[in-house]
């Protein structure tokens, strides 16, 4: 008892309080740091190595995506983890490998997979990093660079060559984000790519989408990691209906203002022609200037915030469709992946701050300028909530080179999900696409 008296003065000195304020003030701050910035280890494991193992068979069927939901899958060991691969389709058709979207694991390319599949193609898709049955990275940013990679590991682990280079291996797809990945992709290795499919794609969304009280919290660091996770799964358990809710009034409100778009815009159309359906090509100059206050009035209708974007791809289909109904079951294996999956969130944050989503003018750039007329196709939905066609068609389509570079097209009544809303009429497209294609040879820049 006298030791921790004489230890503990009665009236202790300036300088000990001082000292005993910073120390207690540090430890503090070193509690919280850990409590509110978590650090993820290098690879979290995904639910095939924490989940599926635990559930019975008839828990594992009842899984709305499971791990056998398309055929032929593996397992691929890569230095950033585990990622799951699919790979099915004749051997001798058309290779085509597809990268989907941000809040989903592959499961939303279904139609697409097996409708090609059907065509005599082989079709060849993965879950993304954090995502559907790959694990997560914790330790890397999730940018282009990632997931390049990524894709580049899904090939590499193919029993067939998608990589030759001699006439444009493989034919590339990307959804939404993986749009985004794609151009990155085409960008980078312009001679394995025989053709670029961007359906939705991310890369050049206009900040002004997002919101800048939204783009500062998710970017400037202030916000604690945790409670930034917190929000971020809250949103996505919540039913996904505000966005579909606004489309009806949007087009009550263009109809009113007299810009009710067209049903289908030209691929081609040569300057100063009308469209297939009556819609002006020409004077894209005047016709831009004319439209900057309308664009601002739009994008007060589409999403304005990252996850906004987000759960975009998961739009809830009308209360009297089927249960079993894609978009249904896409909706449900999301927040199943919130409960069950330690590397979603992270994922998904990171990809928020890092992915190619807006401003790759340099990328779509690079892109135009190493690509053939003719092998790079993009299709839009009219009613998309996050990426405006009118917007994408000022900013996006010159970079890669204009009409007579690139098949234009724009789905009617169709959202950010058209992938699976509109598959059948996305086929169509991509045999069209094809069928007017270049010579292999002349596809390689």
């Amino acid at each position: 008892m006298d030791l921790i008296t004489n230890l503990w003065p009665e009236r202790p000195s300036h300088s000990f309080v001082v000292l005993t304020t910073v120390a207690a003030t540090f430890a503090i701050f070193i509690t919280l740091r850990r409590c509110l910035y978590p650090r993820h280890p290098r690879i979290i494991p995904g639910p095939l190595k924490t989940v599926i193992p635990n559930l019975t068979k008839d828990e594992v069927a009842k899984l709305d995506y499971t791990p056998d939901y398309f055929p032929s899958a593996r397992d691929v060991q890569t230095p950033y983890g585990s990622m799951r691969v699919y790979e099915f389709g004749p051997t001798t058709g058309r290779k085509i490998l597809f990268i989907h979207g941000i809040s989903t694991s592959c499961q939303t390319l279904t139609k697409l997979a097996y409708g090609l599949a059907a065509r005599g193609h082989r079709v060849m898709l993965f879950d993304l990093f954090g995502r559907g049955f790959s694990d997560g990275v914790g330790d890397l940013p999730h940018d282009a660079r990632l997931y390049v990679s990524q894709a580049l590991c899904a090939l590499a682990s193919s029993p067939l060559s998608w990589m030759d280079g001699s006439t444009g291996s493989f034919d590339l797809a990307g959804y939404s984000l993986g749009g985004g990945v794609a151009v990155h992709f085409a960008a980078s290795f312009p001679a394995t790519v025989r053709s670029l499919i961007l359906l939705a794609p991310a890369g050049m969304i206009r900040k002004e989408s997002f919101g800048a009280v939204t783009r500062f919290v998710f970017t400037a660091g202030l916000v604690p990691e945790r409670v930034l996770a917190a929000l971020t799964r809250w949103k996505l358990q919540k039913p996904i209906a505000s966005a579909a809710a606004k489309r009806p009034r949007q087009q009550q409100q263009q109809q009113k203002e007299g810009e009710t778009k067209p049903l289908l815009t030209a691929a081609n159309g040569a300057e100063g022609q009308e469209g297939s359906h009556g819609r002006a090509v020409g004077s894209e100059k005047a016709q831009r200037e004319s439209n900057g206050t309308k664009h601002q009035h739009q994008h007060q209708h589409r999403a304005s915030n990252p996850v906004s974007m987000a759960t975009s791809e998961i739009q809830p289909p009308q209360a009297q469709e089927s249960a079993d109904r894609l978009e249904r079951r896409v909706m449900r294996y999301v927040r199943w992946m919130l409960t069950n999956h330690a590397g979603f969130v992270p994922a998904f944050m990171s990809t928020i701050r890092e992915a190619p989503l807006m401003g790759q003018d340099d990328a779509w750039s690079r892109v135009g300028t190493s690509r053939r007329a003719g092998t790079t196709c993009v299709i839009l939905g009219q009613d998309d909530e996050i990426i405006d066609p009118e917007a994408y068609e000022e900013d996006a389509l010159p970079l890669l080179g204009g009409r007579s570079q690139v098949r234009w097209r724009v789905f009617p009544a169709a959202s950010h999900d058209f992938p699976m809303t509109h598959a059948e009429e996305t086929l169509e497209e991509l045999d069209a696409f094809w069928a007017e294609f270049p010579t292999a040879e002349e596809s390689i820049a």
